[in-house]
């Protein structure tokens, strides 16, 4: 049966999506709180929130105590035995966590590889791991699907890793290779989008509606945008490749590429040659780089900085955001000087775009590309709670 938007069925299935939808963003909410929120009667909550319960996909609890007069209404919260996989392949390791519904990140594992990994071997390992999971974190948790945050340019329409270069990845139907390998639904797109997606919803840009996002990880810097309020993809899909840009450096001395490109010369491969380290998480790089704080990595940081400020500069002047989010190795070359990193980018800006400009390093920390990642894998079962099988 063909559903129209004005039956009582459609507006059915919108009210349980809005519901589902406000407990997974904001968390417990009550049934009171509900009702202002959705601008729905009492009765009409009760009853959504009833059968997403009996879906499996919402608990409802005896409410807090409190001092108010009067029976307080019962809260609503995501059901913690509905999770997403989000996976982030790069050069030097696998990164695979299992996101709830309810925000929680009941397992979370760090594969480290000595080679670059085919796509084919990268379902693999995605399949290994939830198999092992089931048996152990993830025993009677209903998994809804997976999702892949790729440093490369992804398709929009099907997920098509086009180009994934650092991986030696073209033109590859990551979705089907991961579906076929689990059994499970998947959803692939670039990294840095799915990591200002959960800046925006669940970060150091809650509540900004204008926000640039560079993003620094094993393969170079992704870029994601967010343009009142909602995120900006491109025409297929590939907008924020900031790092492919040939960066303006006004000292000749702070080039060390000829001719190269953002990525070349605001890296993590150099950090980490400074302090001596082959491969390192985010948290243990940043941690080497905070304990080695000696001239030759200060002047690493420094250098690192002037070019991203002005990376940074032509962004503000030509998105005009009142939030730059930095992640990843960004983030620590930012935290080195934070001061020195927002002067330079002012200088280098229309001064009527820097009046209200804020830098913030990202708050999710290594967790936002998962956490975006897994977003787009419950993208489906938020617009349609019924019938969506997990």
């Amino acid at each position: 049966m063909i559903e129209r938007s004005g039956t009582f069925d459609g507006v059915h299935r919108r009210n349980l999506s809005k519901l589902l939808t406000l407990v997974h963003l904001e968390g417990p909410l009550s049934r009171a709180r509900l009702t202002a929120m959705t601008g729905l009667n009492r009765s009409t909550v009760a009853s959504l929130a009833a059968e997403l319960v009996d879906l499996g996909l919402a608990v409802e609890r005896a409410p807090d105590p409190t001092n108010r007069v009067g029976r307080p209404s019962p809260v609503v919260a995501p059901s913690p035995d509905v999770v997403a996989i989000a996976v982030n392949p790069e050069l030097d390791a696998v990164t695979i966590a299992a996101v709830g519904l309810d925000g929680r990140i009941p397992a979370r594992e760090r594969i480290d590889v000595d080679r670059i990994v085919s796509p084919t071997e990268t379902a693999d390992i995605v399949a290994r791991t939830i198999d092992r999971w089931r048996g152990a974190e993830l025993a009677g948790a209903r998994i809804v699907a997976i999702g892949l945050a790729v440093p490369g340019l992804v398709r929009a329409g099907d997920g098509m890793v086009r180009l994934a270069p650092h991986l030696q990845w073209r033109d590859v139907p990551l979705p089907a290779l991961v579906e076929h390998a689990t059994g499970l639904p998947a959803v692939v797109g670039n990294d840095a989008t799915f990591g200002v997606t959960a800046e925006h919803l669940f970060g150091a840009g809650r509540g900004v509606d204008d926000i640039v996002y560079l993003n620094g990880g094993a393969s170079g810097i992704g870029g994601g945008l967010i343009v009142h309020g909602l995120p900006v993809a491109g025409a297929g899909g590939y907008a924020g490749e900031f790092g492919w840009n040939r960066p303006g450096i006004s000292d000749p001395d702070d080039r060390t590429a000829p001719a190269g490109v953002l990525e070349e010369e605001v890296s993590r491969a150099r950090l980490l040659t400074v302090v001596g380290l082959a491969s390192a998480d985010e948290p243990t790089l940043a941690a080497a780089l905070a304990a080695r704080a000696d001239a030759d990595v200060e002047a690493e940081l420094s250098r690192q900085r002037r070019i991203l400020a002005t990376a940074l500069a032509n962004a503000v002047n030509v998105l005009n955001p009142s939030l730059v989010i930095l992640g990843g190795f960004l983030a620590t070359v930012a935290a080195s000087d934070p001061d020195a990193l927002r002067d330079a980018v002012v200088a280098q800006t229309m001064p009527a775009a820097a009046e209200s400009l804020e830098i913030r390093v990202a708050a999710l920390g290594e967790d936002r590309l998962l956490i975006g990642a897994a977003e787009a894998a419950f993208a489906d079962l938020l617009r349609e709670p019924v019938g969506t099988d997990g």
